[in-house]
């Protein structure tokens, strides 16, 4: 069944709100003409409309009772009821009333329309794995974890098992490393390309002239001394550093020198574990620039074709052919550079399980030590979003062939010797799936995880980095941001050089004081 609108009948609003998120799950619009609204005569109700009344009792335990009712294909006027409770040990009374409403009707909605939104159940925010390890830290079974995630958020029991699994093996990595409080991680962003993919919101831009570039290099440059600055005060060591964008190797080969000098005087000291470069495009990478980065000792790179079909290349706005791919693979292959991922992307507009299977063969035929798979993002911003949005011109695989192109790169991951090490979600993702990470023995990124699960301090350095202060002790975490606009980073950079540095002095005060 197809329910097209939808009422609220209750008086609280951030319980409305959950109603909202559910709905838009199962791509439902809020019927603004009966919002709050009580359906006084259930003749009156018209079809393809549902009403949702929550009534919400708390005697020590919340107890939400929900009814949906609608009109069926055969005119029947039907009523659906669901009710959840919770004890609230683990969270506050207006957590776990919107929480168990929208359990409620997940399930309710579920039952009308025949039709599952996604594995994922309620289960919000971006890292479903950091829950896990907040779990395993507070001393719950496995099997408990389970059954909480099954009976409170909705979780399939594929996906439970899943970062169960990414856990597990997320812990084992990173007991293998030299992991104190003052060990750290550095982000420096790169906000150029060689041309804005069709799905791309981040709102860098292609390479400019270079007065433009040596304006913003000369402000990354400050950002460097005064992040080094930090860590010399604070006596931190640098673990990893990531170089991403945008398209760090869009740059010149002579700026690009300059960059990974500028990186290594600074941060690099024989703490460092891992130092990556998110190459990203093929036709941003020469030889002249492989050999620079064998010189300055990086030991991961990232080639992120998304696609080995030429048909997409052309339509996202790659600039490059699946040739080229191949290409400079090889030569990357042959140098010193012990590590190379890949990154796909499932959902892509006009592409069909079939293409997904022939990507993932060329893939196997490379042999990547790292494979990324990501779940195409309709994002405000991309042109992608605007065109579907106006024209409906590109045809997007729906949620059962995505999910069936993960599914694919799952099973060749596995025929790679790799396993999944770190996932995380993101808003509008096709069939609200995942973006997930696979690697091969002794290959995963360092960065990724300790990024991704928020177990270490982050120094972000450019163009929409992020800086993350991590309390270990008391298990909390504070962030600040630099704009994602490299104009507006450049003129407000005195501004966010000492939001960083208030950051990071409030946390080793704080903690001194622990």
């Amino acid at each position: 069944m197809r329910i097209n609108w939808f009422s609220v009948n209750h008086p609280y609003a951030q319980l409305a709100d959950a109603v909202k998120q559910i709905m838009a799950l199962f791509q439902v619009a809020e019927n603004q003409e009966c919002h709050d609204c009580i359906v006084e005569n259930r003749q009156d109700l018209s079809p393809g409309v549902v009403s949702v009344q929550n009534r919400i009792e708390n005697d020590g335990n919340i107890c939400v009772s929900t009814q949906l009712l609608f009109r069926s294909d055969d005119g029947s006027l039907q009523t659906i009821y669901r009710h959840a409770s919770s004890d609230c040990t683990a969270e506050t009374p207006q957590a776990a009333a919107n929480r168990l409403v929208r359990l409620n009707l997940l399930d309710g909605m579920r039952a009308i329309t025949g039709i599952n939104p996604g594995p994922w159940g309620i289960l919000r925010g971006v890292r479903p794995t950091k829950r896990i390890h907040r779990l395993l830290d507070q001393g719950m079974s496995l099997p408990e974890i389970r059954q909480q995630l099954n009976r409170d958020y909705g979780v399939d029991a594929a996906k439970i098992d899943l970062i169960i699994d990414i856990a597990l093996r997320q812990n084992q990595i990173l007991s293998g490393v030299d992991d104190d409080d003052n060990m750290i991680s550095i982000y420096i962003g790169i906000p150029y390309c060689p041309s804005r993919c069709l799905y791309c919101s981040f709102p860098g831009s292609i390479l400019p002239e270079q007065e433009q570039v040596e304006t913003f290099l000369r402000a990354l440059e400050q950002d460097m001394d005064r992040a080094a600055e930090i860590i010399q005060r604070y006596d931190l060591k640098v673990q990893n550093i990531y170089i991403g964008g945008g398209t760090p190797t869009s740059l010149h080969s002579d700026d690009f020198a300059w960059l990974l000098d500028s990186v290594t005087e600074r941060f690099v000291t024989q703490d460092l574990h891992e130092f990556t470069v998110e190459a990203g495009r093929p036709d941003s990478i020469t030889d002249g620039k492989i050999k620079i980065m064998e010189h300055y000792g990086i030991t991961r790179i990232s080639v992120n074709p998304q696609t080995m079909q030429q048909k997409t290349l052309k339509l996202i706005g790659r600039m490059h052919t699946v040739h080229d791919i191949i290409n400079i693979f090889g030569k990357i292959r042959s140098s010193g550079i012990p590590v190379i991922n890949m990154d796909i992307i499932a959902g892509l507009p006009g592409e069909t399980i079939q293409d997904m299977r022939n990507t993932l063969e060329q893939i196997y035929l490379l042999g990547p030590d790292n494979l990324t798979v990501h779940t195409l993002a309709l994002k405000k911003g991309s042109a992608l979003k605007a065109d579907s949005m106006e024209e409906h011109k590109y045809l997007l695989p729906d949620s059962i062939t995505t999910a069936a192109m993960l599914n694919s790169a799952g099973s060749l991951a596995c025929k790679m010797d790799m396993q999944p090490y770190y996932l995380y979600r993101q808003k509008y993702m096709t069939g609200n799936l995942e973006n997930i990470g696979y690697t091969k023995p002794g290959a995963a990124c360092l960065y990724n995880i300790q990024s991704m699960e928020e177990r270490q301090i982050i120094i972000g350095i450019g163009p929409a980095a992020a800086t993350k202060a991590v309390n270990r002790k008391a298990g909390n975490l504070t962030s600040c941001y630099n704009a994602k606009d490299v104009t507006t980073y450049i003129k407000n950079l005195d501004i966010y050089l000492s939001r960083r540095q208030m950051l990071v002095a409030k946390l080793f005060d704080d903690s001194e004081e622990e």
